[in-house]
Parts: C-alpha cells; sequence; structure tokens
C-alpha cells in the first residue's frame, strides 16, 4: 500500500502524470487528480490545495508518473 499526493497549487495541467498512470485523470478545474473509481484506489481525500490517496497496487506507475512531472507536484510514499 503507498500513498499519492498531489499539490494542486503546484500542478499547471501538463498532465505527463496521465500518459504514465492510468489513476491519474484531469478534473473538472483542469487539474490533475486521482481516479477514486480506479481498481487499484482505496481512498481519496481533496481539498484546494492537495488530493491525498491511498493506494494498493502498482507502485511503479505511480512513481514513474511523479518523476514525470515537471513542476515536482506529485509525491509517492509506500505506507508502513
Amino acid at each position: 500500500m503507498f500513498r499519492i499526493e498531489i499539490d494542486r497549487e503546484a500542478c499547471d495541467g501538463i498532465f505527463a502524470c496521465l500518459a504514465r498512470d492510468d489513476r491519474f485523470v484531469e478534473d473538472e478545474t483542469g487539474l490533475a487528480t486521482i481516479d477514486p473509481t480506479a481498481e487499484s484506489v482505496i481512498s481519496v481525500e481533496r481539498s484546494d490545495e492537495r488530493v491525498i490517496a491511498t493506494v494498493d497496487g502498482d507502485y511503479e506507475d505511480a512513481t514513474l508518473a511523479a518523476r514525470a512531472c515537471p513542476p515536482d507536484a506529485i509525491t509517492v510514499q509506500e505506507e508502513p
């Protein structure tokens, strides 16, 4: 299990993350978010500043998405 965090203030809508991991989607404001209906997504909390998702599944795709993000708006951390 791991956590994906998106800093919505840093996200600029380039969407390189969407090409790397299909759990990332565009929200209604034109920024990246996590699809709460995606198979491996356990929970998603969203505020104006952040999206925090708990995920069980492919860690590698999430880390590729984070590395592809030009403004470094995505962090991925393994949960203990």
